[in-house]
């Protein structure tokens, strides 16, 4: 299974391309997960650039996606998930065949088409988070996953 996450935003602070990069490392030996960094649309101040910028967003994140990847839009309003449930939903997408597509929308979050476009909507928290945090959270949560669910102990059981 391939492993994506699809984030709008170039230029994160070197704690984020360090802390992801420190997970991406620790998952080589179990999964691969491929970051795809998109640039960020202009905005302006009104409502009507704000949208103008998430369309944009929009239709390059839509240009990644293959037609059997299972996306999974990262999103304030989402399911959330423990660490457990996590990796046992990692299992069955694993057994499912499908490639997962992460996706973490821009400064206005993910425009409705993106959202139509997704097979999950999660919630890392109910907290406002960072973009570049986000990232560094759902790479050690996957990192987490996967070496639950290569027989690793959990430190909760």
């Amino acid at each position: 299974m391939r492993l994506r996450l699809i984030a709008i935003g170039t230029r994160m602070p070197d704690w984020v391309d360090t802390a992801f990069s420190d997970y991406w490392r620790r998952m080589r030996g179990m999964w691969k997960l491929e970051l795809i960094e998109l640039p960020t649309a202009s905005r302006r101040t009104s409502g009507a650039a704000a949208l103008a910028a998430m369309s944009a967003e929009a239709q390059r994140i839509l240009t990644l996606l293959a037609p059997r990847d299972f996306v999974v839009a990262l999103d304030e309003h989402g399911t959330e998930r423990t660490t457990l449930e996590l990796s046992y939903w990692l299992e069955q997408r694993r057994a499912s065949g499908q490639d997962l597509a992460f996706i973490i929308g821009g400064p206005d979050g993910l425009s409705e088409e993106v959202l139509a476009r997704g097979h999950f909507r999660w919630a890392l928290s109910r907290l406002t988070l960072p973009h570049g945090l986000a990232r560094v959270v759902l790479a050690e949560q996957i990192y987490r996953a996967a070496t639950l669910l290569a027989g690793h102990p959990y430190h909760r059981e």
